[in-house]
């Protein structure tokens, strides 16, 4: 099978294929980063005695490597109908759901270093690594919340595509069955981040975040569903 051409992939489909002098397939490229998240998670646990803040990072890393594999199982459904150009580019072509990841990711950042210390009186970055917090954890953890960040802005994405999709490109009965389970595995890769929500029940604002981002998706969902089949 050929490989996908440039602008009909994620992102980081993209820049895992551009790496100069490696080759390394989509599989192996997620194995091994989220390899390396899991291993930074320990060793840095071990080092600074924060096994309790490590089965948090573990969870993350869970989330992640889980939101890989839905990702490239729906580039490949998504590739594998016929679909019009016009639905692929906007979905891989226009990086949008990069636009989307950024601006989540600054509000997470927003959250947790300016509003949730004045919210709270543990904020949760104290919470999980002490009043000193050691820089490089701080760095391993904005990493593995940004490759978060970039999962639900792509899950927004899919949502707002799948819905303009319904309803200006009706497609036929087989095309349709195939993007039914883009939506259905769309909803789960949003579901995915529900497994952070225990370890966030004291900071309801990210709670409500996580619950709204699963019923946003969710619904977008089913009303793109429920178009097509009209």
């Amino acid at each position: 099978m050929n490989e996908p051409d440039y602008g009909d992939t994620w992102v980081y489909e993209s820049i895992v294929s551009a790496l100069p002098g490696i080759e390394l397939s989509n599989w192996t490229a997620v194995v091994l980063q989220l390899g390396l998240f899991q291993v930074g998670v320990l060793v840095f646990a071990a080092i600074y005695d924060l096994w309790s803040a490590a089965f948090a990072g573990t969870a993350a890393v869970a989330v992640a490597a889980g939101g890989s594999v839905v990702m490239l199982r729906l580039g490949e459904l998504v590739r594998s109908t016929s679909v019009s150009s016009v639905y692929r580019r906007m979905l891989f072509g226009s990086s949008i759901e990069v636009v989307l990841s950024v601006l989540a990711f600054i509000a997470l950042i927003t959250q947790l270093f300016v509003v949730d210390p004045r919210q709270s009186a543990t904020p949760l970055v104290t919470e999980l690594f002490g009043p000193e917090p050691p820089m490089v954890v701080v760095y391993l953890a904005l990493l593995v919340l940004w490759d978060l960040c970039y999962r639900i802005g792509t899950s927004w994405w899919i949502t707002v595509v799948s819905l303009w999709r319904a309803v200006r490109s009706p497609v036929d009965e087989e095309t349709a069955a195939t993007l039914r389970r883009v939506d259905l595995l769309n909803v789960a890769f949003a579901a995915l981040q529900l497994l952070l929500v225990p370890f966030v029940l004291s900071h309801p604002t990210l709670v409500v975040a996580l619950v709204g981002h699963v019923s946003a998706v969710s619904i977008g969902s089913a009303l793109s569903y429920l178009i097509g089949r009209r």
